[in-house]
Formats: C-alpha cells, sequence, structure tokens
C-alpha cells in the first residue's frame, strides 16, 4: 500500500453493522485512515438485538453443508466464506477475549450468550487502531464533486474519500438501521439491484372454514401465541421439490412463525410469489407411524367425547387439537380414518409473508453480477459492497453473521488491492 512517509488513503465505511466494523479493521490494519459513518445513535443495533435470546455467532456443521445453506448464491459466496468462515470467525472472536461453546443444535455461541461484550471490546479495538466514527450521519449519495454527502444534526456534510465501502444493511428492522433507504441512490447510478424481500419470516395464512382470511375469532383469541412443539411439516414448492423439517413453530394472530417456518420461509415465499399459496401438510404425531395413530384414533370412544379420546388415546390438546377444529371440515370428525389420516397431514394454506420489516432478514439487494471479486462495483470504481446488501439469503443459525463478517473483509481487501494499484 501506502510507503511510511506518504499520507493513507482516507477510505469511508457506510454502515455500522457487523460487514461495517470487521471492513474498518481489516482497512485500519492495511494502514488506511478509516473514518465509519452511520444514521443511527450508536452502531451494531441490529446485532445488540439480535443477541438478546442468546448471540448464534455461526454454525459448527460440516463446511460443505454449511456453504450449502446459501442456496442459489452458494458459488458467489463460497470464495468468501473460503477466506474467513465459520472457524475463522470463531478463533477472531476468541483474540478478543470471548470464549465460545458449540450448542447442541450445532450452532456456536459466546460462552455468556450476549452480543453486548464482544461489541464493547471490539470498539475498543477499533478505536485504538483509530478508526473514527461518525454516528448521526445519514448518506445521501454523492455530490456533483463526487464527494460523500450526509445529513447531519449540523446540517449537510461533504466528505472526499479515496474508497468507499457500503455496508448499508437490507431493508428489515428499519427502527434500528436498515432501511433500504440506499436502493435508489445507486439505481440513479444505473446499478442493477434485486427488490428487497422478507426472510427468516412469519406468514400469513388463508381463509381456514370461513369466508375471508385469516384464524377464526375463537381460534385466535384463544390459541394465537401459542407454540405447536414436536411436529413435522412438509410442502412441495413451486418447482415440484418436496421439503420435509421437524421442529417447532408458533400461531400468531394472522398466521405462524418461527423457527421452524423461518427454515423454509424461502421456498414458501418463492412459492406463494408463483403460485399465489402455499400448502403446508402439518403432522402433529410425528414420532407415530400413520397406522399407529389410525389404530388409536378408530378404538371404541364409548361414551367420552371425541376430544377426550384424542387427548386420552393420542395425547392432543390445546393447541393441536384446536388446529384439527379449525383446519378440518366438520365431516372429517365422523369419520375416524379420515380425521388419523389428517391428524398426520393438516393442511394449511399459506398466502403471503409478513412485511419486509418484520422479517429477520431481507433477500435481494445489490446483484453478484454487478461487482468484481473484490465486492467493487464494476460501474463505480472505488465503491465496493458487502453484507446484508448484497442479494444472498440464508436461514438463521449464524449464517446469516458469518456471511456479513466475511463479506466485510472481503470488501476491505479488495478496496486495499485497489488502492495499491490505482
Amino acid at each position: 500500500m501506502q510507503s511510511q512517509t506518504s499520507n493513507p488513503p482516507r477510505i469511508a465505511i457506510i454502515g455500522g453493522g457487523p460487514a461495517g466494523l470487521m471492513a474498518a479493521e481489516v482497512l485500519a490494519a492495511g494502514g488506511a485512515r478509516v473514518e465509519l459513518f452511520d444514521a443511527m445513535p450508536s452502531v451494531a443495533r441490529k446485532f445488540l438485538l439480535a443477541g438478546k435470546g442468546g448471540m448464534n455467532i455461526t454454525h459448527a456443521e460440516p463446511y460443505e453443508a454449511f456453504v450449502s445453506r446459501y442456496g442459489t448464491r452458494r458459488e458467489m459466496l463460497k470464495p468468501i466464506l473460503d477466506a474467513f468462515g465459520p472457524q475463522a470467525l470463531r478463533d477472531w472472536i476468541h483474540g478478543l477475549g470471548i470464549e465460545t461453546f458449540v450448542g447442541t443444535s450445532g450452532r456456536v455461541f459466546p460462552k455468556d450468550m450476549k452480543a453486548a461484550p464482544l461489541l464493547r471490546a471490539w470498539l475498543h479495538r477499533l478505536r485504538e487502531q483509530g478508526v473514527v466514527f461518525h454516528m448521526r450521519h445519514r448518506w445521501l449519495g454523492w455530490a456533483e464533486s463526487g464527494a460523500l454527502t450526509f445529513a447531519t444534526p449540523e446540517g449537510q456534510r461533504t466528505l472526499a474519500a479515496d474508497a468507499t465501502l457500503l455496508t448499508l444493511g437490507g431493508g428489515s428492522w428499519a427502527k434500528l438501521g436498515s432501511d433500504g433507504a440506499w436502493l435508489p441512490i445507486l439505481r440513479e447510478r444505473g446499478i442493477d439491484i434485486a427488490v428487497l424481500r422478507p426472510a427468516n419470516c412469519g406468514f400469513d395464512i388463508g381463509a381456514a372454514k370461513s369466508d375471508g382470511e385469516g384464524w377464526s375469532e375463537h381460534f385466535r383469541s384463544r390459541l394465537s401465541g401459542e407454540p405447536l412443539k414436536a411436529v413435522a411439516v412438509n410442502f412441495s414448492d413451486a418447482s415440484g421439490h418436496s421439503h420435509h423439517k421437524r421442529g417447532e413453530f408458533v400461531v400468531t394472530a394472522s398466521g405462524v412463525e418461527g423457527s421452524l417456518i423461518y427454515a423454509l420461509s424461502a421456498p414458501l415465499r418463492d412459492t406463494i410469489e408463483a403460485n399465489g399459496e402455499a400448502v403446508l401438510h402439518i403432522d402433529l404425531m410425528p414420532d407415530w407411524s400413520a397406522e399407529r395413530v389410525a389404530a388409536e384414533v378408530c378404538r371404541p370412544r364409548g361414551s367420552r367425547s371425541l376430544s377426550s379420546h384424542l387427548q386420552s388415546r393420542l395425547g392432543l390438546k390445546g393447541v393441536k387439537a384446536g388446529l384439527l377444529r379449525e383446519l378440518l371440515p366438520a365431516a372429517t370428525f365422523n369419520h375416524t380414518p379420515a380425521l388419523a389420516a389428517a391428524i398426520k397431514a393438516v393442511p394449511l394454506r399459506l398466502v403471503s409473508p409478513r412485511p419486509l420489516d418484520e422479517a429477520i432478514s431481507s433477500a435481494g439487494g445489490e446483484r453478484f453480477e454487478e461487482l468484481d471479486a473484490g465486492l467493487m462495483l464494476r460501474a463505480m470504481p472505488g465503491v465496493f459492497c458487502a453484507g446484508e446488501m448484497l442479494d444472498w439469503e440464508a436461514p438463521t443459525g449464524g449464517y446469516l453473521l458469518t456471511a456479513s463478517f466475511a463479506s466485510g473483509r472481503t470488501a476491505a481487501r479488495g478496496a486495499l488491492d485497489w488502492l495499491q494499484n490505482n
């Protein structure tokens, strides 16, 4: 890069999430003068909120399985993850003095499960490296001179940078800074950007058994917020591919959400876009064979009610029993073989994902085809992009954070290389 006697290059990073902070560390270590700008009063707000329930930083599954979680963008992200994958991320965290452990599901967490101590140690190191932070600076684009422009509490400000890294996040959780306000700025420059769509999100259901959409008022008022535990779901997506997963999810006022739904949110969303709906079949008794369920349902129940019979013979009660009544036609309850079959495949029609701002993350964004291997915009030399603003998505489980960290490093190294050659 620059010699010890020359002025170091001035690099602006816009966006203070994990990708931006990781880029700042790499650039500062490479001898650059780094200034980071963020519209919020403090950095990494989404990172901190995501860590409140336990900071899932990455995943310890075999690497090839890990990379496969990025779906259609696997080939674009693999070189980035090869350079800084799950183990490298854990080693980096250990270098901050934060211990990690692998949970029973393979998810990796800091030992204390918290994001705040990790962030504090990281910010301390960045400040020691000379990184300068500018809060409450909302990026407005470029002036005619090419300088970056910002809206600040003191008025508009411009900054001339030798290179710029955009790490502005996607479109979910706008109140924490990821509001997608950067899209029109880049589109005005002719950059092709895929529409932002919700990912890792809940879904609204279609009509249950009545006219209109959603749950009946009786079901909603009694069971909204209740978890469906130890279930499995099956569905065929728009391309005919079958999906099967076990886990749990939650009934919401308008539909369903939770880990099992999030794990299938991409194919569910895409199927709804293609077909207008996606039909999940819920197996309420995944540990029981269809034959065993049928045998128990068809046993004589004497004077007991059907509800008491199902609870006694199968343990079906609460939200699971309520779901049967809500989604099955009345005639099914008068035909025990049909009822037994339905318990293994309760149909649930999903008609729309929840709004983007409610989603854990977003799909879409800056297309990789617009970027070179160093994540520089081909049409805008000296401008690099990283993090969730790129066009990729992944399930929860540490995959989102790992790729954000890794892409921040790749963009920073790309910037250093570009400056060296220009």
